[in-house]
């Protein structure tokens, strides 16, 4: 039996990135598609359409043949959303657009990232089911699950068949944005000062491979998982407090530490229960936060050294 054909969008981040890579190391056909080239290999922008979901003419790009769509394009921050709601607008029309275009190509096969922000805060272990509209924090968290409603009317309307992954804090390479972790990783190197937002906050971390592993084994597994929503996380809590000192730690930083309140919209509590991904999926989460964080650590070390920080 051929490979799938799979078309990627979002294929520049850190996700897409990390994604793409492991899908053409195994002999799949894939296609990315990102708003802006990729930024970490040169041969991936050789698999890469520029172009943006919510404009027709980019569009009318993407290929027709295609066996399964992973979506993973969004604006990513809840700060972000929270400063500029629109991004949310922009989010779910983005999945409703890639929905439509797989409905008019007969691609049976969606896969969407979603996020633990559905949950909002929560003191108990988050199994999928634990959701509900009056729990969400934040307009990005508000996208989500209104995407993941779209999703489900596609697959009882017009029998698209889906996957929904849950991330929670994914990390480790291929990301300096202003995001929580290659912010600090960034700051420490060069010994400033850094801000924790909510001492208490406690948190499910993902390195980014065991993320990955997540939505290889959908892809394997998608005949007996589909119309399913899973949890991709690595089902421990860590303080965010310690998880900064053992960074400064590794870094061997100087950085001072100082606590602020939590932000708006910002969830400070969230375990996941992922015993439905390793059930269904075969989802075997490896990496402690102790060796993700060390991993990243050295990544970023070594990016930043490059770059002649």
């Amino acid at each position: 039996m051929s490979k799938q054909k799979i078309l990627i969008t979002g294929s520049s981040g850190t996700i897409g990135t990390a994604l793409l890579k492991k899908l053409l190391g195994q002999g799949y056909e894939v296609v990315g598609f990102d708003k802006k080239q990729n930024q970490w290999d040169s041969e991936l922008n050789k698999r890469t359409i520029k172009g943006d979901l919510l404009r027709d003419r980019d569009l009318k790009k993407l290929p027709k043949r295609i066996d399964l769509i992973i979506h993973l394009a969004a604006s990513a921050q809840v700060g972000n959303s929270v400063l500029n709601p629109v991004l949310a607008l922009e989010n779910m029309a983005m999945t409703l657009r890639m929905l439509e275009f797989a409905r008019k190509q007969n691609i049976p096969r969606f896969i969407f990232s979603s996020s633990r922000d559905v949950y909002g805060n929560t003191e108990e272990v988050s199994s999928e089911d634990n959701v509900g509209i009056r729990l969400v924090e934040s307009p990005y968290a508000a996208s989500k699950l209104a995407s993941e409603a779209l999703i489900s009317a596609y697959g009882k309307c017009f029998g698209i068949r889906s996957i929904v992954l849950r991330f929670s804090n994914v990390y480790g390479r291929y990301d300096v944005s202003d995001r929580f972790f290659p912010l600090i990783m960034k700051k420490m190197l060069k010994n400033q000062d850094v801000f924790l937002y909510g001492k208490e906050k406690v948190l499910d971390f993902l390195y980014i491979d065991d993320c990955v592993h997540g939505i290889m084994q959908s892809i394997v597994q998608f005949s007996k998982a589909q119309n399913t929503t899973f949890n991709i996380a690595n089902g421990k809590s860590n303080k965010l407090s310690e998880a900064i000192s053992l960074l400064k730690k590794l870094l061997g930083s100087k950085s001072k530490i100082s606590i602020k309140p939590n932000r708006k919209g910002e969830v400070m509590h969230f375990i996941a229960d992922i015993s439905k991904a390793k059930s269904l999926l075969g989802y075997k989460p490896t990496y402690s936060i102790e060796r993700g964080i060390e991993l990243g650590a050295e990544w970023y070390a070594r990016f930043y050294q490059e770059q002649s920080l």
